[in-house]
C-alpha cells in the first residue's frame, strides 16, 4: 500500500525552466524582454520574491498542455520546487505576457487545479449514451509530497442520463475545494436514442 501511495502522489512530473533574475522592473525593460522571446515572471511564497525571465519556448508544454507539472525553476543556478499559480495572455493576439510561480515547501499546503481521469466504463455509454466531460479539472489543497498527477473519476455505475458530482468522488491525502454538487460528468442521451426509447414506450402501451 505505501508503494502505491508513492507512486501516485510523489512522481508529479517536473518540467525545469531555466531563468535569469531581472535587475530593472521598468516598462521600457518589460517591453524589450517580450520583444526579445522573454517571458517575464514572478516567484513568491518563499523568504523573497524573485523576479526573473526566462525563454518563451521553455513554457510551451506548461502552459499549453492540460496537465500539471511541478516546476524546476532554475534562476541562475539556484534552483526552486515551484508550481505555476497564474498566467497571463496579451488579448488580441495571445502572446504569454507573464507567469507567476509559487515556492513549495513541504510543511505548507498548497491550491492548485488537478486534471480528472476518467476510469471504468459506462452502462449508459455502452447504451448508446454519450460522455459529457463537465469538469476537466478540480481544485485541491494538499501538502506537496501529496499532489496527485490526475483525479480518477470512476464511471462505472453512470448509467443514462445521469451524472457523477464532486461530492461522490473519493480523494486521497488531499482536500477537493471544488463545489461538491458540480457535476464532473454526465451520460447524455442521444435524440435518436429517446425517439427510440418514445416509440417503445408507445408500443408497450397498445
Amino acid at each position: 500500500m505505501w508503494l502505491q501511495n508513492f507512486n501516485k502522489f510523489i512522481f508529479m512530473k517536473t518540467l525545469e525552466i531555466i531563468g535569469f533574475k531581472r535587475a530593472n522592473l521598468g516598462k521600457a525593460q518589460t517591453k524589450e524582454l517580450r520583444n526579445e522571446s522573454y517571458v517575464p515572471g514572478v516567484l513568491y511564497g518563499g523568504a523573497e520574491q524573485v523576479h526573473f525571465y526566462a525563454p518563451a519556448i521553455l513554457f510551451r508544454d506548461l502552459v499549453y498542455s492540460p496537465e500539471v507539472y511541478e516546476v524546476d525553476l532554475n534562476i541562475e543556478g539556484t534552483h526552486y520546487r515551484a508550481i505555476m499559480q497564474d498566467v497571463q495572455f496579451h488579448p488580441v493576439n495571445e502572446m504569454l505576457l507573464h507567469v507567476d510561480f509559487l515556492q513549495l515547501q513541504e510543511d505548507k499546503p498548497v491550491k492548485i487545479e488537478i486534471p480528472v481521469k476518467m476510469v471504468g466504463n459506462s452502462p449508459g455509454v455502452m447504451l448508446g449514451g454519450k460522455l459529457v466531460t463537465k469538469l476537466r479539472k478540480l481544485k485541491v489543497k494538499a501538502l506537496p509530497a501529496n499532489l496527485p498527477d490526475y483525479i480518477e473519476v470512476d464511471i462505472s455505475d453512470l448509467e443514462l442520463g445521469k451524472s457523477i458530482k464532486v461530492g461522490k468522488i473519493k480523494g486521497g491525502d488531499y482536500e477537493i475545494l471544488t463545489n461538491p454538487l458540480a457535476p464532473v460528468a454526465t451520460v447524455t442521451i442521444p435524440r435518436a436514442l429517446k425517439s427510440a426509447q418514445m416509440e417503445e414506450a408507445r408500443a408497450g402501451k397498445k
